[in-house]
């Protein structure tokens, strides 16, 4: 098995197994997560591809399977499944576990650096295609979500998303290079900032944050649609 592979299925299988947790009940989700991680990863398998065919990022075969869908490795279509699963996973856990807990000045806050953040390394570093296109559509969705119709969870996201950060830099480590000689995952240094986290250009923390909002808030969209049905 390829160690993107063993990536991904190490990432999804916690949480899988977890799913079934009496107080949480990940599994009644499914409903409305499913819709949204297809709906969202559809999008972003689109974009990769695009990246991949102009060569902005593309793939170590020594690490991959070998087998392709859409010219991707099947491991990189999985990423935007099972990734976007295990947060998912996380922030339903932080919701049954703490459902009193609601930061929302912190969020405020936290939204407001981060969306002025991606503006500012999108215009600084317009030159890179990977560094514009993927930080300033971070900083619009998350200001037309936020701050045009601040919905009551956004708080709890931004509070998983953080948590989110410690396995995403274990992830994103391994894919980059953390631990093997070549990365899994490499990326054309044209087209990023070069500000890295370790190995981690800073672009996919933002690509991880837009990904992830685009994700619960279609299953929050979703989950109100399906407990009106069932109700």
């Amino acid at each position: 098995m390829s160690l993107y592979l063993w990536v991904n299925l190490l990432s999804f299988a916690g949480p899988f197994f977890l799913s079934f947790d009496k107080k949480v009940h990940f599994y009644t989700h499914w409903k409305s997560l499913i819709p949204a991680v297809l709906v969202v990863g559809s999008v972003f398998i689109f974009w990769d591809v695009y990246y991949t065919e102009h060569g902005i990022w593309g793939f170590n075969p020594e690490h991959l399977s070998g087998v392709y869908l859409f010219n991707l490795p099947l491991e990189e279509c999985l990423f935007f499944f099972t990734i976007p699963y295990a947060s998912v996973f996380i922030y339903e856990v932080l919701k049954a576990y703490f459902p009193s807990f609601n930061p929302s000045r912190f969020a405020y806050y936290f939204s407001l650096g981060l969306t002025i953040g991606a503006f500012v390394l999108a215009f600084m570093y317009s030159d890179g295609v990977y560094s514009f296109y993927g930080l300033l559509a971070a900083g619009v969705v998350n200001w037309i979500l936020y701050f045009g119709f601040t919905p009551k969870w956004y708080p709890q996201f931004i509070s998983s998303f953080i948590i989110v950060m410690i396995p995403f830099l274990i992830v994103n480590g391994i894919l980059t290079g953390a631990i093997t000689d070549d990365p899994i995952v490499w990326y054309n240094e044209s087209h990023i900032t070069g500000i890295k986290i370790y190995t981690i250009p800073i672009e996919d923390v933002f690509y991880n944050f837009l990904m992830l909002l685009s994700v619960i808030g279609i299953h929050e969209l979703f989950k109100q649609k399906v407990f009106k049905v069932n109700h």
